[in-house]
C-alpha cells in the first residue's frame, strides 16, 4: 500500500462525482439527486457550510487540503465541494489538533489510521474466502 495516499484514493475503487458534476445544489428529484442521499462521496457541502458544521475556518479546511489529507471536488464555478466522508475526515483532524497535534501530523495519523483499516478489512476479506473454501 502507498503510504503516500490520502485517505480519500481507497473507498473500495469506487469514484467519487466527477468535478464538473457538481452545480449550486439545486437539482430535480429526476436528475439522480436520490442516489446522492446515500453517497458518503457526493460533494453536497460548501467551504462554508462544512467549516460551521464542524465549528472550524475555512482556513483550517485549506490546510487539510494542503497536507494532501482530503481535496474537494470543484462545482462548475470553481467552488470547493465536500463530501461527507471528507467532513468525516476534517472531524477527526480537528479533534488531534484540539489535544494539540500540528496539522500535517494530524493528517499523517488519519492517513496511516484508514490504510490501516483497509489493510484489516481486506485481511478479513481474505480470510472469509480462505474459509468458505475449506
Amino acid at each position: 500500500m502507498d503510504q503516500t495516499h490520502p485517505p480519500h484514493t481507497r473507498r473500495g475503487g469506487k469514484q467519487a462525482p466527477p468535478a464538473g458534476t457538481v452545480d449550486s445544489g439545486t437539482h430535480s428529484v429526476t436528475d439522480g439527486a436520490d442516489d446522492r442521499f446515500d453517497d458518503e462521496d457526493y460533494p453536497a457541502y460548501s467551504m462554508g457550510s462544512a467549516a460551521e458544521m464542524l465549528g472550524v475556518t475555512p482556513t483550517f479546511l485549506r490546510a487539510l487540503g494542503a497536507a494532501k489529507l482530503i481535496e474537494p471536488k470543484r462545482s462548475s464555478g470553481g467552488h470547493r465541494r465536500y463530501s461527507r466522508y471528507q467532513l468525516r475526515l476534517a472531524a477527526r483532524a480537528r479533534e488531534l489538533v484540539d489535544q494539540g497535534t500540528p496539522v500535517e501530523a494530524a493528517c499523517r495519523i488519519i492517513i496511516l489510521e484508514d490504510q490501516l483499516a483497509e489493510a484489516l478489512r481486506i485481511n478479513a476479506e481474505y480470510e472469509r474466502e480462505r474459509s468458505a473454501g475449506n
